[in-house]
C-alpha cells in the first residue's frame, strides 16, 4: 500500500486505509496513531472499532483491499496476502480511465 501511494499519489490514487481491530487491545486509537508513525503510512487511516466499514464493503477477512473507481463503483477486490501485481495492474487500468 505503501508503495501505490508513493508511486500513484501524484496521478490520483486515494487510498484511505481502514482498521477494524482483530484484537481489543487494538481498538485504542493512541495505538493505531502510534502503528502509522512507525511504519511510515502516509495516507489517512481511518478507525472502524464498530466494524461499520467492514460490514459495508462485505469484508470478511484481513486484510481486504476493495478498488473504488473514479465514479465510486467498486471494480476489484481481494482478500488475503499477494496478488501484488494483479492489484497493481487493476490500479493503473482504473487510473488510465476517463470519469
Amino acid at each position: 500500500m505503501r508503495g501505490w501511494h508513493d508511486r500513484y499519489e501524484q496521478a490520483g490514487l486515494t487510498i484511505v486505509g481502514v482498521h477494524s481491530p482483530e484484537f481489543p487491545w487494538e481498538r485504542a486509537l493512541k495505538g493505531l496513531k502510534e502503528a502509522t508513525v512507525k511504519l511510515g503510512i502516509k495516507f489517512p487511516v481511518v478507525q472502524d472499532n464498530g466494524f461499520d466499514i467492514w460490514k459495508r464493503y462485505g469484508v470478511r477477512a484481513w486484510p481486504t483491499i476493495v478498488l473504488i473507481d473514479k465514479n465510486g463503483i467498486i471494480r476489484y477486490s481481494h482478500v488475503g496476502e499477494g496478488a501484488y501485481q494483479r492489484t497493481e495492474s487493476v490500479i493503473k487500468q482504473l487510473l488510465a480511465e476517463e470519469s
